[in-house]
């Protein structure tokens, strides 16, 4: 059985397998059940190797071993792989999630908070500002600056975006509501969308025709988006801290939404 070298490659980057694990376990997937020197015969890794893989990849869950003499094992379906990979990488993600929340308890976190307050007392309101690079960094940021208003937000986006990210929208929009902030939402695209969207949260939406995607906090901070990549990681955003630009992008907001018809 000869398998390709692009597929060895490939499988043992998705999987996170050596190079060994990866062509016992192709090689134990195309024969179904096998002995250490058959595998180790149709893969090309060496025999004396071949036990200590096998081992390994029971471990792993890969294969499991025949009741019976001689020795064989047995190929675990790639799917029922896939599903146990799934689990584990949920659960070393909730691990690593409440070790991480865990550090605002501690002794440290309080002297990282009063180091940044002091730093920051001194700076300028509109010397806090700056640019955000890749997708995911942008939206742990709006994150925080819709979270953190008082008062009243300003989202200026796209239908599509927002049904795209709707379970993280939905979690900001509850906790807004919640602390009576008042939310103001105007979306491009298909208008029967945009009317989905504000029955869907409960919040009014408006439909408008300008392609622009920002966001204001008690028209003193704003996030707006200047590129979007071709991947996640290249898209940029402004992040500015100036009461004077915020509050002049809200008025010409609020004339914009009020001429739409």
């Amino acid at each position: 059985m000869i398998i390709k070298q692009e597929l060895i490659k490939q499988i043992k980057e998705h999987f996170n397998l050596n190079i060994y694990e990866t062509k016992v376990w192709l090689a134990l997937i195309g024969r179904g059940v096998a002995s250490a020197g058959e595998i180790a015969e149709i893969s090309g890794v060496p025999r004396s190797r071949t036990y200590d893989v096998l081992e390994s990849l029971e471990k792993q869950g890969f294969a499991i071993m025949k009741l019976g003499k001689p020795v064989k094992y047995i190929a675990v379906k790639p799917n029922v792989i896939i599903e146990k990979l799934k689990s584990n990488a949920i659960r070393n993600a909730d691990e690593k999630i409440k070790t991480i929340t865990k550090i605002r308890d501690t002794p440290e976190y309080s002297e990282l908070e009063k180091l940044y307050t002091v730093g920051i007392k001194p700076v300028k309101h509109e010397d806090i500002s700056g640019s955000i690079k890749g997708k995911s960094s942008i939206y742990n940021h709006i994150k925080e600056l819709l979270e953190g208003a008082k008062k009243e937000v300003i989202i200026c986006s796209s239908a599509n975006e927002i049904q795209a990210k709707s379970r993280f929208f939905y979690s900001i929009f509850e906790k807004l509501k919640h602390s009576n902030v008042k939310i103001k939402v105007a979306l491009s695209g298909d208008e029967k969308e945009v009317k989905k969207i504000g029955n869907k949260f409960k919040i009014k939406a408006k439909s408008i025709k300008m392609e622009a995607k920002f966001f204001i906090a008690d028209n003193d901070q704003i996030l707006f988006i200047i590129s979007k990549g071709d991947s996640p990681t290249e898209e940029m955003a402004v992040w500015l801290n100036t009461p004077f630009f915020a509050s002049s992008l809200s008025y010409m907001f609020e004339q914009a939404v009020g001429d739409e018809k």
